[in-house]
């Protein structure tokens, strides 16, 4: 339980601190600013909750370990439970911040194509994007987590990969590479945000498995 409840705090401060920034405060810090808070909090997390549960605060983390054997499926289960609870408890944080903002809660940092897309980008563009930036996440985290020699550096290097996949990614989809942190807000949000969070869903997924069987696979190479 104690791996579960790390899993939890640390899906919602990921979200309440990454989506919180886009919201409040996105005018400001641009691209830049927005994924170093999304980078920040996985580092921040990382140190905090690495060594009790390993800190994946995301399902799509969480299938790659599964899939690569480090994981039970039992306890793959019991992550994607309290992933899912934690971003929707950091959506509910924010949304009762800014319910009585200015700001309003009509955006909470859902990801979204075409309308929603800050460069109108379409469906296939949106899915194909998703697939590209989780892989590349989820392949440096096996890489760095695969040497204990990397332990002391693997936050920063993870938090650091995931801000720079959503420099490329925010202005396109608003980056989502974690099912999680895409489902929370987009129930609360509601409208297009829920009608097309699938992809949101299913491409980090997708994503996630290639990396973990294209790692699987060159590590069996350079094994041999």
């Amino acid at each position: 339980m104690k791996k579960y409840l790390c899993e939890f705090i640390g899906t919602a401060v990921l979200v309440l601190f990454g989506c919180g920034s886009a919201v409040i405060a996105g005018g400001s810090l641009g691209v830049f600013g927005i994924a170093m808070a999304f980078g920040l909090s996985i580092v921040a997390m990382a140190y905090a909750i690495g060594n009790i549960s390993g800190c994946h605060i995301n399902p799509a983390v969480s299938l790659a370990m599964l899939i690569n054997k480090k994981m039970s499926l039992k306890d793959f289960i019991g992550y994607v439970i309290a992933q899912v609870a934690g971003a929707f408890a950091g959506i509910g944080i924010l949304y009762s911040i800014l319910y009585s903002s200015e700001i309003g809660t009509d955006a909470l940092g859902a990801n979204g194509f075409e309308s929603l897309s800050a460069v109108n980008l379409s469906m296939i563009s949106a899915i194909v994007v998703e697939i590209v930036l989780t892989f590349v996440f989820i392949y440096t985290i096996l890489g760095v987590t695969s040497d204990e020699k990397k332990s002391s550096v693997a936050g920063i290097v993870i938090g650091l990969t995931l801000a720079f996949v959503h420099i490329l990614g925010i202005n396109l989809t608003g980056t989502s590479v974690n099912p999680a942190r895409s489902l929370a807000p987009a129930v609360i949000q509601g409208g297009k945000a829920l009608e097309q969070v699938w992809v949101f869903i299913v491409a980090p997924f997708v994503g996630s498995a290639l990396a973990a069987l294209v790692y699987n696979l060159l590590n069996a190479k350079e094994e041999k």
